[in-house]
């Protein structure tokens, strides 16, 4: 890992401290400290780090450099969550989906042929309108992976996806989305702000970033909205669109850990199909 960090920064590192089994906190030879992460994604990670930078809304860790499996970037000081940065970080969030996207799907600028979410692959096929892509890139490919449920279970994803014109709700433009946005991704710094980590940045619908924070819960929530809907108004009937938005998440964990997320995802588009 160290020769990694160094070829990266061009610097030696003086001190290491693991943060997981794939990350590390590292002290380099000029005093900075930078984050080190060992991930497949690392190229579809900076790229979309830099693209959320460039809308100049929600603050994210600047890249210090990367290759085609290590991602190096600037540590952030962890802080408390307070409602006055909750409630700020929900109009920068607003600001950031309103610098938008080309196309739902949409790769970010300078981003290899496919993504990832977490350690699962993510397409960056493309296309117009919302629904169709969506089941499309964002249900059908993962519930095909998704050996743990059953075929009538899979069977209600399939009549999401044949009716997904009809839940859809009214036609959004494409958004520029953190696209992993669970609380973990959250992170609340000692400046007072909150900065936006570990990306699976691309073109998609706002309500699905808004539908991850819910998932599995964000501190302050309401007070996020609150600065969300004061920049951005939703759409009537987001709330009940939210376990709709919620597939694409769920599926990810089914296939990724099993049987632990199949009653949940199996639930949220049964949810799904009751609007």
């Amino acid at each position: 890992m160290t020769e990694a960090v160094a070829e990266i920064t061009g610097l030696e590192p003086v001190s290491v401290h693991g943060l997981s089994s794939s990350v590390w906190e590292v002290e380099l030879a000029d005093g900075d400290l930078v984050v080190a992460k060992r991930t497949e994604g690392a190229e579809a990670e900076a790229a979309g780090l830099e693209w959320l930078a460039e809308s100049g809304s929600v603050p994210v860790p600047g890249v210090r450099g990367h290759d085609s499996r290590w991602l190096v970037i600037e540590q952030i000081e962890p802080g408390p969550a307070s409602p006055a940065a909750a409630e700020r970080f929900g109009r920068q969030l607003a600001a950031l989906h309103a610098s938008g996207a080309n196309a739902f799907g949409e790769a970010p600028p300078g981003a290899p042929p496919s993504g990832w979410i977490g350690l699962a692959a993510m397409d960056y096929a493309s296309e117009a309108g919302w629904p169709g892509w969506y089941a499309e890139h964002r249900i059908a490919p993962y519930l095909s992976r998704a050996t743990a449920l059953s075929a009538a279970e899979k069977g209600v994803f399939e009549q999401v996806c044949a009716r997904i014109e009809e839940l859809a709700g009214p036609e959004e433009p494409p958004s520029r989305l953190h696209g992993d946005l669970w609380s973990g991704n959250v992170h609340w710094a000692a400046d007072g702000r909150v900065w936006l980590i570990d990306p699976a940045a691309h073109g998609g619908h706002r309500e699905t970033d808004l539908a991850m924070l819910h998932l599995f819960g964000c501190p302050h929530l309401d007070q996020v909205l609150r600065g969300y809907q004061s920049v951005s108004p939703l759409a009537t009937g987001w709330q009940r669109r939210i376990p709709l938005h919620q597939l694409f998440p769920l599926l990810v964990h089914v296939e990724l850990f099993g049987h632990s997320y199949t009653h949940q995802a199996v639930s949220a588009a049964r949810q799904a199909l009751q609007l």
